[in-house]
Protein backbone atom coordinates (compact mmCIF):
# COMPACT_ATOMS: atom_id res chain seq x y z
CA UNK A 1 0.00 0.00 0.00
CA UNK A 2 1.45 3.33 -1.02
CA UNK A 3 1.82 6.34 1.26
CA UNK A 4 -1.41 8.33 1.56
CA UNK A 5 -1.89 12.08 1.70
CA UNK A 6 -3.15 13.88 4.79
CA UNK A 7 -6.49 14.41 3.08
CA UNK A 8 -6.78 10.71 2.24
CA UNK A 9 -5.77 9.69 5.77
CA UNK A 10 -8.41 11.96 7.28
CA UNK A 11 -11.07 10.56 4.96
CA UNK A 12 -10.16 6.97 5.90
CA UNK A 13 -10.15 7.75 9.63
CA UNK A 14 -13.46 9.62 9.56
CA UNK A 15 -15.07 6.78 7.61
CA UNK A 16 -14.78 4.83 10.89
CA UNK A 17 -16.90 7.25 12.95
CA UNK A 18 -18.98 5.23 15.39
CA UNK A 19 -21.80 5.93 17.83
CA UNK A 20 -21.08 4.10 21.08
CA UNK A 21 -24.59 4.60 22.46
CA UNK A 22 -25.82 6.50 25.47
CA UNK A 23 -25.93 6.21 29.24
CA UNK A 24 -27.55 8.04 32.13
CA UNK A 25 -25.58 9.77 34.84
CA UNK A 26 -26.17 12.24 37.63
CA UNK A 27 -26.00 15.78 36.32
CA UNK A 28 -23.30 16.91 38.75
CA UNK A 29 -20.97 14.25 37.33
CA UNK A 30 -21.66 15.08 33.67
CA UNK A 31 -19.21 17.96 33.22
CA UNK A 32 -17.33 17.52 29.95
CA UNK A 33 -19.60 14.78 28.63
CA UNK A 34 -21.71 15.17 25.49
CA UNK A 35 -25.43 15.64 26.07
CA UNK A 36 -27.54 13.11 24.17
CA UNK A 37 -30.98 14.61 24.85
CA UNK A 38 -32.73 17.96 24.90
CA UNK A 39 -33.32 19.38 28.37
CA UNK A 40 -36.70 21.10 28.83
CA UNK A 41 -38.02 23.52 31.42
CA UNK A 42 -40.27 21.83 33.96
CA UNK A 43 -42.04 25.18 34.54
CA UNK A 44 -41.86 28.76 33.36
CA UNK A 45 -38.53 30.54 33.91
CA UNK A 46 -38.67 32.52 36.01
CA UNK A 47 -41.61 30.68 37.63
CA UNK A 48 -43.09 33.91 39.03
CA UNK A 49 -42.77 37.66 38.58
CA UNK A 50 -39.40 38.06 40.27
CA UNK A 51 -38.10 41.19 41.96
CA UNK A 52 -34.57 42.12 40.83
CA UNK A 53 -33.73 44.92 43.32
CA UNK A 54 -34.04 45.41 47.06
CA UNK A 55 -36.56 48.19 47.73
CA UNK A 56 -40.32 48.68 47.80
CA UNK A 57 -43.13 47.37 45.59
CA UNK A 58 -45.85 49.88 44.68
CA UNK A 59 -48.74 50.39 42.33
CA UNK A 60 -47.31 52.63 39.58
CA UNK A 61 -50.60 54.48 39.05
CA UNK A 62 -50.28 55.96 42.56
CA UNK A 63 -46.84 57.46 41.78
CA UNK A 64 -48.05 58.60 38.37
CA UNK A 65 -50.79 60.61 40.10
CA UNK A 66 -48.19 62.41 42.21
CA UNK A 67 -47.95 60.26 45.35
CA UNK A 68 -44.31 60.04 46.49
CA UNK A 69 -44.82 58.64 50.01
CA UNK A 70 -45.94 55.11 50.77
CA UNK A 71 -46.83 53.36 54.03
CA UNK A 72 -44.85 50.14 54.52
CA UNK A 73 -47.31 47.38 55.45
CA UNK A 74 -44.78 44.55 55.66
CA UNK A 75 -41.44 43.14 54.59
CA UNK A 76 -41.22 40.27 52.13
CA UNK A 77 -38.11 38.13 51.61
CA UNK A 78 -37.34 35.76 48.75
CA UNK A 79 -39.43 32.62 49.21
CA UNK A 80 -42.14 34.35 51.27
CA UNK A 81 -45.80 34.34 50.33
CA UNK A 82 -46.54 37.69 48.63
CA UNK A 83 -47.93 40.47 50.82
CA UNK A 84 -50.75 42.26 49.01
CA UNK A 85 -51.52 45.98 49.37
CA UNK A 86 -55.09 47.24 49.62
CA UNK A 87 -54.59 50.99 49.15
CA UNK A 88 -52.71 53.09 46.60
CA UNK A 89 -50.61 54.76 49.28
CA UNK A 90 -49.28 51.44 50.60
CA UNK A 91 -46.15 49.54 49.67
CA UNK A 92 -44.31 46.36 50.54
CA UNK A 93 -40.66 46.42 51.53
CA UNK A 94 -39.29 43.67 49.29
CA UNK A 95 -36.02 41.83 48.67
CA UNK A 96 -34.29 40.65 45.50
CA UNK A 97 -35.62 37.29 44.36
CA UNK A 98 -39.00 37.67 46.05
CA UNK A 99 -42.27 37.10 44.20
CA UNK A 100 -43.95 40.37 43.23
CA UNK A 101 -47.36 40.85 44.92
CA UNK A 102 -50.14 40.81 42.33
CA UNK A 103 -51.46 44.16 43.62
CA UNK A 104 -48.16 45.89 42.74
CA UNK A 105 -46.42 46.40 39.43
CA UNK A 106 -43.27 48.46 40.05
CA UNK A 107 -40.22 48.20 42.30
CA UNK A 108 -38.21 51.19 43.51
CA UNK A 109 -34.77 50.46 44.87
CA UNK A 110 -33.53 51.54 48.31
CA UNK A 111 -31.02 53.94 46.75
CA UNK A 112 -33.96 56.04 45.47
CA UNK A 113 -35.87 56.12 48.79
CA UNK A 114 -35.86 57.81 52.15
CA UNK A 115 -37.40 55.54 54.79
CA UNK A 116 -38.47 56.96 58.16
CA UNK A 117 -41.14 55.98 60.71
CA UNK A 118 -42.59 53.30 58.44
CA UNK A 119 -42.96 55.64 55.48
CA UNK A 120 -40.96 55.22 52.27
CA UNK A 121 -40.57 58.46 50.30
CA UNK A 122 -39.38 58.38 46.69
CA UNK A 123 -36.47 60.80 46.18
CA UNK A 124 -36.35 60.73 42.37
CA UNK A 125 -38.75 62.12 39.80
CA UNK A 126 -38.50 59.42 37.16
CA UNK A 127 -39.96 55.98 37.80
CA UNK A 128 -40.90 53.54 35.03
CA UNK A 129 -43.77 51.10 35.28
CA UNK A 130 -42.64 47.46 35.62
CA UNK A 131 -39.09 48.47 36.47
CA UNK A 132 -36.85 46.03 38.38
CA UNK A 133 -39.15 43.07 37.64
CA UNK A 134 -38.21 39.87 35.82
CA UNK A 135 -41.57 38.64 34.58
CA UNK A 136 -42.72 35.02 34.70
CA UNK A 137 -41.82 33.00 31.61
CA UNK A 138 -39.70 35.78 30.14
CA UNK A 139 -36.68 33.47 29.76
CA UNK A 140 -38.34 30.15 28.89
CA UNK A 141 -41.83 28.69 28.91
CA UNK A 142 -42.74 25.36 30.48
CA UNK A 143 -41.69 22.41 28.24
CA UNK A 144 -39.53 24.68 26.08
CA UNK A 145 -36.02 23.37 25.32
CA UNK A 146 -33.47 25.10 27.53
CA UNK A 147 -30.43 23.05 26.50
CA UNK A 148 -30.13 21.35 23.12
CA UNK A 149 -28.55 17.92 22.67
CA UNK A 150 -25.07 17.35 21.23
CA UNK A 151 -23.37 19.94 23.42
CA UNK A 152 -20.46 19.41 25.76
CA UNK A 153 -21.83 19.78 29.28
CA UNK A 154 -20.43 23.00 30.75
CA UNK A 155 -20.80 24.62 34.20
CA UNK A 156 -23.62 26.76 32.77
CA UNK A 157 -25.44 23.66 31.51
CA UNK A 158 -25.00 22.08 34.96
CA UNK A 159 -26.64 25.18 36.45
CA UNK A 160 -29.55 25.02 34.03
CA UNK A 161 -30.23 21.31 34.53
CA UNK A 162 -30.25 21.86 38.28
CA UNK A 163 -32.67 24.78 37.89
CA UNK A 164 -35.18 22.66 35.95
CA UNK A 165 -34.92 19.69 38.31
CA UNK A 166 -33.17 17.39 35.84
CA UNK A 167 -31.05 15.31 38.20
CA UNK A 168 -30.09 12.68 35.60
CA UNK A 169 -28.79 13.34 32.10
CA UNK A 170 -28.55 11.12 29.06
CA UNK A 171 -25.02 11.46 27.66
CA UNK A 172 -23.00 9.90 24.87
CA UNK A 173 -21.07 6.80 25.90
CA UNK A 174 -17.32 7.08 25.56
CA UNK A 175 -15.20 4.47 23.80
CA UNK A 176 -13.01 2.29 26.00
CA UNK A 177 -9.43 3.21 25.15
CA UNK A 178 -6.09 1.60 25.96
CA UNK A 179 -2.74 3.30 25.38
CA UNK A 180 0.16 0.97 24.61
CA UNK A 181 3.73 2.20 24.75
CA UNK A 182 6.63 0.05 23.64
CA UNK A 183 10.40 0.04 23.72
CA UNK A 184 13.12 -1.31 26.00
CA UNK A 185 14.63 2.15 26.29
CA UNK A 186 11.58 3.45 28.19
CA UNK A 187 11.46 3.34 31.99
CA UNK A 188 8.97 4.44 34.64
CA UNK A 189 8.66 8.09 35.58
CA UNK A 190 9.98 7.54 39.11
CA UNK A 191 13.02 5.55 37.98
CA UNK A 192 16.51 6.89 37.33
CA UNK A 193 17.53 6.36 33.69
CA UNK A 194 20.88 5.21 32.47
CA UNK A 195 22.59 7.50 29.95
CA UNK A 196 20.81 5.56 27.18
CA UNK A 197 17.29 5.35 28.61
CA UNK A 198 14.38 7.80 28.71
CA UNK A 199 11.30 8.02 30.87
CA UNK A 200 7.90 7.17 29.45
CA UNK A 201 5.99 10.34 28.62
CA UNK A 202 4.05 9.86 25.36
CA UNK A 203 1.49 7.63 27.07
CA UNK A 204 0.88 10.22 29.77
CA UNK A 205 0.48 12.94 27.14
CA UNK A 206 -2.16 10.90 25.34
CA UNK A 207 -3.92 10.00 28.59
CA UNK A 208 -4.03 13.65 29.67
CA UNK A 209 -5.45 14.76 26.30
CA UNK A 210 -8.18 12.12 26.55
CA UNK A 211 -9.04 13.16 30.10
CA UNK A 212 -10.15 16.48 28.65
CA UNK A 213 -12.92 14.46 26.99
CA UNK A 214 -13.60 12.55 30.24
CA UNK A 215 -12.00 9.36 28.87
CA UNK A 216 -9.97 7.56 31.51
CA UNK A 217 -7.74 5.42 29.30
CA UNK A 218 -5.81 2.42 30.55
CA UNK A 219 -2.04 2.30 29.96
CA UNK A 220 0.11 -0.74 29.12
CA UNK A 221 3.80 -0.96 28.32
CA UNK A 222 5.29 -3.79 26.25
CA UNK A 223 8.97 -4.59 25.74
CA UNK A 224 10.64 -5.06 22.36
CA UNK A 225 9.54 -8.67 22.08
CA UNK A 226 7.56 -9.98 19.12
CA UNK A 227 5.55 -12.63 20.99
CA UNK A 228 4.71 -10.43 23.97
CA UNK A 229 3.66 -7.69 21.57
CA UNK A 230 1.31 -10.07 19.75
CA UNK A 231 -0.23 -11.43 22.96
CA UNK A 232 -0.86 -8.01 24.47
CA UNK A 233 -2.46 -6.68 21.30
CA UNK A 234 -4.60 -9.81 20.98
CA UNK A 235 -5.84 -9.36 24.56
CA UNK A 236 -6.56 -5.66 24.09
CA UNK A 237 -8.56 -6.35 20.94
CA UNK A 238 -11.06 -8.23 23.12
CA UNK A 239 -11.29 -5.66 25.90
CA UNK A 240 -11.30 -2.19 24.31
CA UNK A 241 -12.95 -0.16 21.55
CA UNK A 242 -9.81 1.73 20.58
CA UNK A 243 -6.12 0.88 20.86
CA UNK A 244 -3.63 3.74 20.68
CA UNK A 245 0.00 2.72 20.27
CA UNK A 246 3.02 4.95 20.54
CA UNK A 247 6.23 3.79 18.90
CA UNK A 248 7.31 0.66 17.10
CA UNK A 249 5.57 1.38 13.78
CA UNK A 250 8.55 2.36 11.63
CA UNK A 251 10.80 -0.05 9.79
CA UNK A 252 13.39 -0.66 12.49
CA UNK A 253 14.60 -4.14 13.40
CA UNK A 254 12.67 -4.03 16.68
CA UNK A 255 9.46 -2.45 15.35
CA UNK A 256 7.23 -5.47 15.89
CA UNK A 257 3.85 -3.75 16.05
CA UNK A 258 2.79 -3.74 12.35
CA UNK A 259 3.48 -7.48 12.08
CA UNK A 260 1.70 -8.20 15.36
CA UNK A 261 -1.35 -6.26 14.23
CA UNK A 262 -1.46 -8.20 10.97
CA UNK A 263 -1.12 -11.52 12.81
CA UNK A 264 -3.99 -10.55 15.15
CA UNK A 265 -6.31 -9.88 12.21
CA UNK A 266 -6.23 -6.08 12.21
CA UNK A 267 -6.77 -4.81 8.68
CA UNK A 268 -4.27 -2.12 7.72
CA UNK A 269 -6.19 0.82 6.26
CA UNK A 270 -3.03 2.84 5.71
CA UNK A 271 0.59 2.95 6.84
CA UNK A 272 2.61 6.13 6.28
CA UNK A 273 1.19 9.54 5.58
CA UNK A 274 2.75 12.18 3.37
CA UNK A 275 3.36 14.52 6.30
CA UNK A 276 5.94 15.75 8.77
CA UNK A 277 5.98 15.06 11.62
CA UNK A 278 4.22 11.69 11.86
CA UNK A 279 5.04 10.08 8.53
CA UNK A 280 5.03 6.43 9.87
CA UNK A 281 1.45 6.72 11.27
CA UNK A 282 -0.38 3.34 10.98
CA UNK A 283 -4.18 3.00 11.12
CA UNK A 284 -6.32 -0.11 10.97
CA UNK A 285 -9.47 -1.91 12.05
CA UNK A 286 -10.17 -5.36 13.46
CA UNK A 287 -13.19 -7.27 12.19
CA UNK A 288 -14.83 -6.88 15.62
CA UNK A 289 -14.84 -3.10 15.13
CA UNK A 290 -11.85 -2.19 17.30
CA UNK A 291 -9.85 0.69 15.82
CA UNK A 292 -6.07 0.86 16.08
CA UNK A 293 -4.14 4.12 15.94
CA UNK A 294 -0.42 3.35 15.88
CA UNK A 295 1.49 6.61 16.18
CA UNK A 296 5.22 7.10 15.64
CA UNK A 297 7.25 7.13 18.86
CA UNK A 298 8.76 10.59 18.49
CA UNK A 299 6.85 12.81 20.96
CA UNK A 300 5.94 15.62 18.56
CA UNK A 301 4.77 13.08 15.96
CA UNK A 302 2.54 11.38 18.52
CA UNK A 303 1.17 14.69 19.71
CA UNK A 304 0.40 15.97 16.23
CA UNK A 305 -1.23 12.74 15.01
CA UNK A 306 -3.31 12.57 18.17
CA UNK A 307 -4.78 16.03 17.55
CA UNK A 308 -4.99 15.87 13.78
CA UNK A 309 -6.60 12.44 13.49
CA UNK A 310 -7.70 10.74 16.70
CA UNK A 311 -9.31 13.72 18.47
CA UNK A 312 -10.98 14.76 15.22
CA UNK A 313 -12.45 11.24 14.93
CA UNK A 314 -13.46 11.24 18.60
CA UNK A 315 -15.25 14.59 18.40
CA UNK A 316 -17.19 13.57 15.33
CA UNK A 317 -18.08 10.19 16.89
CA UNK A 318 -19.48 12.09 19.89
CA UNK A 319 -21.29 14.65 17.69
CA UNK A 320 -19.11 17.48 18.95
CA UNK A 321 -19.35 20.08 16.20
CA UNK A 322 -16.42 22.49 15.90
CA UNK A 323 -15.76 24.95 13.13
CA UNK A 324 -12.24 24.75 11.64
CA UNK A 325 -9.81 27.36 12.96
CA UNK A 326 -7.59 29.45 10.72
CA UNK A 327 -4.77 31.88 11.43
CA UNK A 328 -2.59 34.26 9.46
CA UNK A 329 1.07 33.37 9.12
CA UNK A 330 3.10 36.07 10.87
CA UNK A 331 6.48 35.31 9.28
CA UNK A 332 7.79 33.90 6.01
CA UNK A 333 8.56 30.17 6.17
CA UNK A 334 10.19 27.66 3.80
CA UNK A 335 9.81 23.87 3.89
CA UNK A 336 11.31 21.93 0.99
CA UNK A 337 10.54 18.18 1.39
CA UNK A 338 7.50 16.94 -0.57
CA UNK A 339 5.49 16.46 2.62
CA UNK A 340 2.56 18.27 4.19
CA UNK A 341 4.10 20.14 7.09
CA UNK A 342 2.58 20.80 10.49
CA UNK A 343 4.36 23.89 11.70
CA UNK A 344 4.50 24.61 15.42
CA UNK A 345 3.25 28.15 16.06
CA UNK A 346 2.54 30.63 18.80
CA UNK A 347 -0.82 32.38 18.56
CA UNK A 348 -1.52 36.04 19.22
CA UNK A 349 -4.28 38.48 18.29
CA UNK A 350 -3.43 41.87 16.79
CA UNK A 351 -5.31 45.14 17.27
CA UNK A 352 -7.57 44.32 14.32
CA UNK A 353 -8.72 41.09 15.92
CA UNK A 354 -6.75 38.90 13.49
CA UNK A 355 -5.39 35.61 14.82
CA UNK A 356 -1.66 35.50 14.03
CA UNK A 357 0.56 32.41 13.97
CA UNK A 358 4.29 32.90 14.53
CA UNK A 359 6.53 29.93 13.64
CA UNK A 360 8.51 28.38 16.49
CA UNK A 361 11.70 26.70 15.34
CA UNK A 362 12.41 23.32 16.95
CA UNK A 363 14.84 20.45 16.65
CA UNK A 364 12.66 17.90 14.92
CA UNK A 365 9.95 15.49 16.03
CA UNK A 366 11.87 14.44 19.13
CA UNK A 367 11.96 17.97 20.56
CA UNK A 368 8.94 17.73 22.84
CA UNK A 369 10.27 20.55 25.05
CA UNK A 370 9.52 22.88 22.16
CA UNK A 371 5.79 22.15 22.54
CA UNK A 372 5.79 24.11 25.80
CA UNK A 373 6.30 27.35 23.90
CA UNK A 374 3.72 26.69 21.20
CA UNK A 375 -0.08 26.77 20.94
CA UNK A 376 -0.98 24.96 17.74
CA UNK A 377 0.11 23.17 14.60
CA UNK A 378 -0.40 25.12 11.38
CA UNK A 379 -1.17 22.79 8.48
CA UNK A 380 0.81 23.92 5.45
CA UNK A 381 -0.31 22.55 2.06
CA UNK A 382 1.65 19.87 0.26
CA UNK A 383 1.61 21.68 -3.07
CA UNK A 384 4.00 24.49 -2.13
CA UNK A 385 7.22 24.97 -0.18
CA UNK A 386 7.34 28.74 0.32
CA UNK A 387 4.85 30.31 2.68
CA UNK A 388 4.52 34.07 2.94
CA UNK A 389 3.62 36.28 5.87
CA UNK A 390 -0.06 37.20 5.65
CA UNK A 391 -1.22 33.91 4.11
CA UNK A 392 -3.99 32.08 6.00
CA UNK A 393 -3.91 28.38 6.85
CA UNK A 394 -5.78 25.95 9.09
CA UNK A 395 -4.52 25.44 12.62
CA UNK A 396 -4.92 22.62 15.14
CA UNK A 397 -4.85 24.24 18.54
CA UNK A 398 -3.68 22.21 21.52
CA UNK A 399 -2.85 24.79 24.18
CA UNK A 400 -5.73 25.31 26.61
CA UNK A 401 -4.10 28.19 28.42
CA UNK A 402 -6.05 31.39 27.80
CA UNK A 403 -3.91 34.31 26.68
CA UNK A 404 -6.67 36.73 25.91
Amino acid sequence: MKMVTVEQAEKIVLAQIKDYGTEQMYFENALGRVLAEDVKADRDLPPYDRVTMDGIAIQFESFEKGNYSFKIIGTQAAGDTPIEITNFDECVEIMTGAALPSTTDTVIRYEDLNIKDGIATVTINTVTKNQSIHFRGRDKKQNEVVVKANQVVSPVIIQMTAAVGKDKLLVKKLPKVVIISSGDELIKVNETPTPYQIRKSNNYTIKAALQQYRINAEMIHIPDDAEITRKEIEKCLQQYDVIILSGGVSEGKFDYIPKALETCGVEKLFHKVQQRPGKPFWFGKHNNGVLVYAFPGNPVSTFMCLHRYFLLWLEQSLNIVKEPMYAQLNKDFVFNPALQYFLQVQLTINNNGTLLATPVEGNGSGDFANLLGTDAFMELPLEQNKFTKGEVYRIWQFSLASKW
